[in-house]
């Protein structure tokens, strides 16, 4: 039997697991039977904590989308994950550091319950998102089906690219978000997001998420759009970002500076799941 917790960060939700106390093994057809909402015990993502490879930090953080694929990061998945270990008494400590696939990321549990995460510095060179293009811009156009849709391509540690839209709510998300993830120029796919600016420290943000779908909320994608916006002038430092599971609160002091995301994480039950019944 596998033991896991379900969590979520602002309705992006995770199935959690400690491979620490128990040996796991999930091939990526076990996944998908995992995250189905209907068969199995239904996420967007699942997440496993597993000891670290390296001596300087505290846990590894490992991550598969609900279609199998592992990836480099998730930011709502960062806060239940650093609430997760200090429930089940994993860890006594406040901040962590935790290894991912994209580096390490910096998350510290607040007083209130709340979770801040230093995400990292983000990039911008073609090559490190990865994007086929030959040189940065701040702004690329892109073909979608013989449109020019102009967007900001940056990697959260996981590619992004975000254009502007002046409704949120009637962006075409769910139509062109997956074109765009399966655009030929982002070999490794990448997250389409939809941008409405509200004013300089306030946004509405949707993401279609590689390998997800869209989602309640988007961590990474919330840090990409404030950053984006950042780039083209349109937001201060401090910006409340408004997803479909609520708000986060996101800081971007400029390049070559990291981004910080506080928002909640909770957890919703713990159960036991016979993978050979799934």
């Amino acid at each position: 039997m596998l033991r896991f917790t379900k969590m979520h960060g602002l309705g992006n939700d995770f199935v959690m697991i400690d491979a620490i106390n128990q040996s796991v093994a999930l091939t990526p057809e076990q996944v998908r039977r995992l995250a189905d909402r209907r068969f199995g015990v239904g996420c967007d993502q699942v997440l496993i904590v597993e000891r670290p490879t390296r001596a300087d930090v505290d846990f590894r953080y490992r991550i598969f989308n609900a279609d199998g694929g592992e990836v480099e990061q998730c930011g709502n998945g960062a806060r239940c994950f650093a609430r997760f270990v200090r429930d089940r008494g994993l860890t006594g400590k406040s901040e962590l550091a935790v290894e991912t696939l994209a580096g390490v990321i910096y998350p510290k549990i607040e007083p209130d319950g709340a979770v801040t995460v230093n995400m990292g510095v983000p990039r911008f060179e073609p090559r490190e998102v990865p994007f086929a293009a030959s040189a940065r811009q701040p702004v690329y156009d892109l073909d979608v089906d013989g449109a020019a849709v102009p967007v900001t391509v940056l990697s959260m540690g996981n590619p992004h690219a975000v254009q502007i839209v002046a409704d949120a709510e009637r962006a075409p998300v769910t139509t062109q978000g997956p074109k765009i993830e399966h655009h030929p120029r982002f070999p490794k796919r990448v997250n389409a997001g939809y941008m409405q600016v509200l004013d300089r420290s306030h946004i509405h943000v949707r993401v279609w998420e590689r390998g997800a779908g869209e989602t309640l909320a988007c961590g990474t994608g919330a840090c990409a759009a404030v950053v984006a916006g950042r780039l083209r002038g349109l937001l201060d430092e401090k910006v409340a970002v408004r997803v479909r599971g609520g708000t986060l609160q996101i800081s971007w002091r400029g390049e070559g500076e990291p981004v910080w995301m506080t928002g909640p994480a909770v957890r919703v039950f713990e159960g036991e799941i016979d993978l050979e019944r799934l």
